[in-house]
């Protein structure tokens, strides 16, 4: 029988309190069987905290951390207090080869600066990348990077983000072959900037690779399934990813306001609900939590700051599936199969 892998969580980090986060990984654990924990933070709170949740007791560890990193703390100030902040310790875990993955829910942009940091970019990976699943028409989610870690990138950036998606695509939706398309103002070969039109006829030149190049995808496509992963840098990525989760609360806030409006639609409401409901979990963001810094040396998980119970566990289910399919290990392998000549 294989030894257990460890996850390490900052328990620290959400925005709903401690009592949250171990809720969240008390359901990961059920789920997970297979997984035990390194709960990074304050430990006589942690500890107090369990006392909810015996079964995650016994499959859990406390690693006390006296500080945690604040939403408002600059990158900078972060770094400086890594050995302290929940945050920090969790990462560090995975240098130190004592946890297989960290999950955190916290500051953004401190979390990238101290996994990189720390941890580093594999062989071939000029940057990281921050990849997300997010809700589709079609039978699995869409695998988006880069969604805000590089606002500026060229083409070999968007050739490497490509093979990662890919990787991070079969990983966590079970795809064999992904279809994986960049992000672009139109569907023709001819659209696009240099850097975007570069990197398609990389794609398109590169053999070997368990993916499948589709082109180009424009912004209203994002959301219909016709692909698995949309490549593009995270300028781009950061701005659709927000349009489409405002969009998703215009259309919920919309339908709320319609069959609130009289007597008559408050009774198409109870007709229509099991409807309703199906639609608010598929836009629930709780269901689709978890982006991942791909490229490092290793498996770091962001949650929604505001991420419920089953957000978090989500979050670290992803996180489970990372090292479960090797995550770090795949990708350097398909990096290497772009000979250098393509990759020029």
């Amino acid at each position: 029988m294989t030894a257990p892998s460890w996850i390490a969580v900052d328990a620290m980090g959400g925005d709903k309190g401690l009592s949250v986060m171990l809720a969240g990984v008390a359901q990961a654990r059920r789920r997970f069987e297979d997984f035990r924990f390194l709960l990074v933070g304050d430990e006589a709170a942690i500890r107090e905290g369990l006392s909810a949740h015996p079964g995650l007791t016994a499959n859990a560890e406390i690693v006390h951390a006296p500080d945690r990193v604040g939403a408002e703390d600059k990158p900078s100030q972060a770094i400086r207090r890594a050995r302290t902040t929940s945050m920090g310790v969790a990462i560090d875990l995975v240098k130190q080869g004592r946890a297989a993955a960290a999950v955190s829910s916290g500051n953004t942009g401190a979390m990238m600066a101290m996994a990189k940091l720390a941890l580093r970019t594999l062989p071939g990976i000029d940057r990281p990348a921050l990849a997300a699943p997010l809700p589709t028409l079609g039978d699995n989610d869409v695998i988006m990077l880069d969604l805000g870690a590089n606002t500026e990138v060229d083409a070999r950036n968007l050739v490497q983000f490509a093979v990662m998606g890919a990787v991070y695509a079969r990983a966590i939706l079970d795809l064999e072959t992904p279809r994986v398309a960049l992000l672009n103002i139109g569907s023709e070969d001819q659209k696009g900037t240099d850097v975007i039109r570069d990197a398609a006829q990389t794609l398109r030149n590169a053999t070997g690779l368990p993916m499948r190049f589709d082109g180009f995808v424009e912004g209203d496509r994002l959301s219909r399934g016709d692909v698995d992963v949309i490549v593009c840098d995270g300028f781009s990525g950061n701005i659709a990813l927000k349009t489409a989760e405002g969009t998703a609360r215009f259309v919920a806030d919309l339908l709320k306001r319609a069959f609130s409006s009289s007597v008559r639609s408050k009774i198409g409401f109870l007709i229509s609900r099991p409807a309703t409901e199906l639609l608010r979990h598929h836009l629930d963001p709780n269901v689709h939590n978890g982006a991942v810094f791909l490229g490092l040396n290793g498996i770091v998980v962001k949650s929604h700051g505001g991420a419920t119970e089953l957000g978090v566990a989500t979050a670290i289910g992803n996180a489970a599936k990372m090292v479960r399919a090797d995550l770090t290990r795949r990708i350097a392998q398909d990096l290497a199969t772009i000979t250098p000549a393509e990759a020029a």
